[in-house]
């Protein structure tokens, strides 16, 4: 009696595991879809400068406006390029943006951390709030003078983790992406650098 009430529980908790592995499954499939632009690299007074921005899809956007407050991770990096080693990571800036819209007080906020300091903006259209916190105008990632002479790339990174999902759940469904989306674009190479 016992032996079969084990294979019974055995059996549920699987049959468990795989609606829970078609249910998360099908919400993966349906990602959102992103498009970084750029990035776009210049060098002004020794100092190097990255603009980019990232546009979404009519669903995501959507999402926003019916009141779902998004949260944006953005990581913009510079590399050196080696010939027989991986590329070597120099330096590097995160952005955590979010993004609420009320629609019932028809309010848009946005909010900027850095790691260092947080910004919070009121906004009166969609637009200027999205424009504000989906674009990066000239960052100042490096000084020329602080890294050796050689071949760089930029490379952003734009991530949204999903709903956490419970403890005990994360332990069975490791397999399943924390990511709504994650994307990576790079820049053209180019040389920079000081003679060492």
């Amino acid at each position: 009696m016992k032996k079969i009430f084990i294979d019974c529980f055995k059996k549920d908790i699987i049959l468990f595991l795989i609606a829970l592995i078609f249910i998360f499954s099908s919400s993966q499939s349906s990602l959102i879809a992103a498009e970084i632009s750029g990035p776009e690299v210049k060098i002004y007074e020794n100092e190097i400068y990255v603009t980019t921005s990232i546009t979404f899809d009519d669903k995501f956007l959507e999402e926003i406006k019916n009141g779902i407050k998004k949260e944006l991770v953005f990581h913009i990096d510079l590399f050196r390029v080696w010939e027989m080693w991986p590329d070597e990571f120099i330096a590097g800036k995160s952005f955590t943006r979010t993004i609420k819209v009320d629609p019932v007080k028809t309010e848009f906020i946005a909010t900027s951390n850095d790691g260092t300091s947080q910004v919070r903006k009121r906004f009166k259209s969609f637009e200027s709030m999205l424009q504000w916190a989906l674009n990066f105008e000239n960052i100042k990632l490096a000084n020329i003078k602080d890294i050796e002479n050689g071949v760089y790339f930029v490379r952003v990174t734009a991530e949204s983790k999903i709903r956490k999902l419970p403890p005990i759940l994360g332990y069975f469904m490791f397999f399943v992406s924390e990511n709504s989306f994650k994307i990576k674009k790079e820049s053209k190479y180019f040389t920079a650098g000081s003679l060492k």
